[in-house]
């Protein structure tokens, strides 16, 4: 009996094609054939919720050349990180609609930051509206895989995601069960929060090839749980019936002898991976090619190996490759 395939998630929409969460990456997604797309959401000054890769935006719109703008640049420590740049949540909504969103990597997809000044940023509820639209037009049921960006940061500055979140949901009508919702984030604080505020989601956590989550680094200091501690047989134990699956860095999975989706699935966990992605710079180094790190790679092999594992969704940068070949 055949493997059933992975779910295929538009990260961020098509990044491969459009700068990542413009209103263009999204539709191009679903036009692709993806079974959900992925907003990261962050915070306003204001609580209005918008779709960012990071709270700093300083790589993904044109903040910098506003004159306006310029003295609104920080220096910021974010989940124990220095960062230096301009924060949404020094903004105001209204102030967040004069900038026009650009392509984060241009020395890799050049053919993405052609589309550079052209698109507004967009908020969650945009993003909802987008993907009710889409499932319509295109005739199937498409998901939604709302990821929790920096929740314990935006917090301690007086701004709870969780509640803004069940707001924008149920709002929107994404919040009962009625339409196809997977929450997800690195720190399992926001997600147990959110489920407490009867949010109707499949809950995963999101985990990285190495380091501590945030939130328990705050809350425990070095005794809290590290990443890789959460994919031992007893971190496993201990997440089954508390969220409904884990997302790995594909580096996880790709590592030799590795059982995680095994193990994960005798737990009745379901088990993600990200990114998949065809071009040199992001591939592990046996699949790299010639052509230098934009150019694709053999990353049909790449891709073969994560699939064999059994793997229950994936997230791809560009949906037209991962819909042909995790569906091929």
């Amino acid at each position: 009996m055949p493997r059933k395939s992975p779910l295929v998630i538009g990260h961020r929409g098509a990044p491969g094609y459009r700068p990542e969460h413009s209103r263009s990456s999204y539709e191009l997604a679903l036009a692709m054939g993806v079974d959900a797309v992925e907003p990261d959401v962050v915070a306003t000054k204001d609580g209005v919720l918008i779709v960012r890769h990071e709270n700093e935006i300083s790589g993904t719109t044109d903040v910098a050349e506003h004159p306006e703008f310029a003295d609104r640049r920080t220096t910021k420590r974010v989940d124990g990180e220095a960062l230096t740049g301009w924060f949404c949540e020094d903004f105001t909504w209204a102030e967040l609609t004069t900038l026009r969103s650009r392509e984060r990597l241009p020395e890799v997809r050049a053919a993405s930051a052609s589309f550079d000044g052209s698109q507004a940023i967009l908020r969650l509820r945009d993003v909802l509206d987008i993907v009710r639209e889409g499932s319509s037009e295109h005739g199937r049921e498409i998901g939604v895989v709302l990821e929790v960006k920096h929740a314990t940061y935006f917090a301690s500055i007086g701004l709870d995601l969780a509640p803004l979140i069940a707001r924008d949901l149920r709002e929107a009508g994404w919040a009962d069960g009625e339409l196809p919702l997977i929450v997800e984030s690195f720190e399992s604080t926001v997600l147990a929060q959110l489920k407490s505020l009867g949010v109707a989601a499949s809950y995963v956590y999101l985990i990285e090839a190495a380091g501590r989550p945030y939130d328990l680094l705050v809350a425990h200091g070095a005794a809290g749980q590290t990443y890789n501690e959460a994919v031992t047989a007893s971190g496993l134990d201990a997440l089954a019936g508390v969220v409904d699956g884990i997302s790995v860095d594909k580096r996880m999975l790709l590592a030799r002898g590795n059982t995680i989706v095994a193990d994960a699935h005798a737990r009745g966990l379901t088990v993600f991976t990200w990114t998949c992605r065809p071009e040199n710079r992001f591939l592990a180094p046996e699949f790299r090619g010639a052509g230098g790190k934009s150019a694709y790679g053999d990353y049909e092999a790449e891709w073969g190996v994560i699939a064999s594992t059994g793997v229950d969704g994936v997230f791809v940068d560009h949906p037209d490759l991962g819909v042909g070949f995790f569906r091929g």
